[in-house]
């Protein structure tokens, strides 16, 4: 069992990361929406890559957050599983988890990844009837957060469980606050009319 400071620490450190990563890419997408931050000085790709690099530092220092985090306080579920069963359901989570996301991704394609709609005029990736979007409407944000449960079962840790509740309740604020709001302005759009 890990001691409160370790505890505070490592909690602290995640929610930083988590508020980070939502806020942070949420309010830059937002100004680049309303003002295109990103690409008026640099131009498309430029600007996308400025942000791309920016947002994968955040997503990255997010998820290795949420690592420490289940590691720093592993053991602290009183679980009346043996240690191999709740590994193995871990791991089984984790496994489905991030199958949906790749499949997800898959079935929307390279102009979503990074939030790449926001920098390109490019027609917008409409809700998909393929894949796992046949069945869940955010399959990425719902289903897809199953491995953040996973692995806090997996190291058995009870801040890592609440801390993967936290952080789906966030992602799914950004998606109701941010992208949703961004794909309905693209949907009104007329075919060809520029942003």
């Amino acid at each position: 069992m890990s001691s409160p400071l370790v505890l505070s620490l490592a909690l602290s450190y995640h929610v930083a990361s988590r508020l980070a990563y939502v806020i942070g890419i949420g309010v830059a997408l937002t100004r680049q929406d309303r003002y295109q931050v990103f690409t008026r000085r640099d131009g498309v790709e430029l600007g996308f890559r400025r942000f791309r690099r920016m947002a994968a530092f955040l997503m990255n220092n997010d998820a290795l957050s949420f690592v420490v985090l289940c590691l720093a306080t592993r053991d602290t579920f009183p679980s009346p599983l043996p240690v191999p069963v709740a590994i193995a359901g871990g791991a089984l989570l984790i496994a489905a988890g991030l199958g949906v996301k790749l499949w997800a991704a898959s079935a929307l394609g390279p102009a979503a990844y990074y939030w790449g709609n926001f920098f390109r005029d490019e027609p917008a990736v409409a809700p998909s009837l393929t894949g796992p979007y046949r069945w869940l409407d955010n399959p990425m944000y719902t289903v897809g957060y199953l491995h953040a449960y996973g692995f806090a079962l997996a190291t058995q840790s009870v801040p890592g469980l609440f801390a993967a509740v936290f952080d789906q309740a966030a992602i799914l604020a950004f998606h109701y606050l941010v992208e949703r709001p961004h794909f309905a302005l693209l949907m009104k759009q007329a075919p060809g009319q520029s942003r």
